[in-house]
């Protein structure tokens, strides 16, 4: 018998709110993940696909649940525990609870702030169940910004609020589907009522509201330059950063590439596998900063499109907006620049995968803006990117 110890893997955010539905039973009749036509779906790494069991755990290494698969190609997912940590954590009763405790009441699905008209809709539907949608992708609000709204509405209603967390698998139809069922698993025989649509926010959820979606000019934003070595997306970084400061509206942290490989990524070779680490630990950096409302301006090399998606992604979880600007100068002017030889040194061999040279650069398609710095001088190239800013509402021009 193998004391081998048993493969941990933590699953995305739509992946872990999809498990909290699977244990719970909220997805009955699925059962388990990559069910035959089955929207509930998990994807584990390469190395771990023939595993004969995997941990899932959370993001704090948390074991949550077994998975095993099943000759049908379905991992079957065997209960730890359930999450223990996280804002109204007390909220999130499984079906059976919510059946035994709210028996009789109508069951209101909630993915939005309540308007005044949808208030006295629920008013008027008697004892009520606000079963607040708060998965991944699923409400426009945070999920704690959706929850905090709507415990506020429901103060003056007889109503009681249970999250549920529903997340969206990237098809309307699919999704509408999967809500109608899980609804119907907390609600069991009693009524379910759908919102009417209208009406205004009343002051006390408009002010979370508000909070939560703040101006695109102080919402949290990831400025994040790539190209090539010597392109100039450094120096055009700091030029970013400074007009910034001079303007005295935002604060601004900077993870330049050398500074963060100082500081942060000690250790690191110039491997393939270690560049995508230090890009990685560069973005899980900056989408915190995102998350309480900080400018963060980073420039790597960052050659990858697969690890600039990753970090897009960090960011935009957190609650961030990520912006990211290709410096497109070519690779000839950027080996006319080289003060310290270092694509020289490339061609002869003597620095192994060197982007450009011996490593690729994959060209973003989906770049917020574009500059090549070739013949420019830096207040003109950081005017491409100013405007770029300003024309999606984050920065003002001037």
């Amino acid at each position: 018998m193998s004391n081998s110890p048993t493969a941990q893997h933590c699953p995305t955010p739509r992946e872990l709110d999809d498990l909290e539905l699977l244990v719970t039973g909220a997805l009955a009749p699925v059962t388990a993940f990559n069910e035959p036509g089955s929207p509930v779906t998990l994807t584990l790494p390469a190395e771990l696909a023939a595993t004969e069991h995997v941990e899932l755990v959370d993001p704090e290494g948390l074991p949550l649940a077994r998975v095993s698969p099943s000759p049908t190609g379905a991992w079957e997912v065997e209960p730890l525990t359930l999450p223990q940590f996280g804002p109204f954590r007390d909220l999130y009763l499984t079906p059976a609870q919510v059946r035994e405790h709210y028996a009789g009441r109508t069951f209101v699905p909630v993915s939005g702030a309540l308007t005044d008209r949808q208030l006295d809709q629920i008013g008027e539907a008697g004892p009520a169940v606000l079963l607040t949608l708060v998965g991944h992708g699923t409400p426009d609000l945070s999920p704690v910004g959706l929850l905090r709204a709507t415990l506020v509405a429901a103060e003056n209603l007889d109503a009681a609020v249970v999250a549920v967390p529903l997340a969206t698998h990237g098809d309307p139809a699919t999704d509408h589907a999967l809500g109608v069922q899980v609804v119907a698993n907390y609600a069991g025989h009693d009524r379910v009522v759908g919102l009417v649509d209208g009406g205004d926010l009343t002051d006390d959820v408009a002010a979370i509201v508000d909070f939560n979606r703040p101006p695109l000019d102080e919402q949290g934003l990831v400025v994040f330059f790539t190209g090539l070595s010597g392109s100039g997306k450094s120096t055009l970084a700091r030029a970013l950063m400074d007009r910034v400061l001079e303007q005295g509206v935002r604060t601004v942290t900077s993870l330049d590439g050398d500074v963060v490989r100082r500081n942060l990524s000690a250790g690191l070779t110039f491997s393939r596998e270690d560049r995508e680490t230090n890009i990685r630990r560069i973005g899980w950096v900056a989408a915190e900063i995102s998350r309480h409302g900080g400018l963060a301006v980073c420039s790597p090399i960052a050659p990858f499109d697969e690890t600039r998606r990753q970090v897009r992604v960090m960011t935009e979880e957190a609650g961030g907006a990520f912006f990211l600007v290709h410096v497109a100068t070519p690779l000839e002017e950027c080996e006319r620049r080289d003060r310290k030889g270092l694509y020289a040194k490339a061609r002869r061999g003597e620095i192994p995968e060197f982007t450009g040279i011996s490593s690729p650069y994959e060209e973003p398609a989906d770049a917020a803006a574009r500059v090549d710095t070739t013949g420019r001088s830096i207040d003109d190239a950081l005017a491409d990117v100013m405007s770029a800013l300003a024309d999606a509402g984050y920065l003002d021009p001037t």
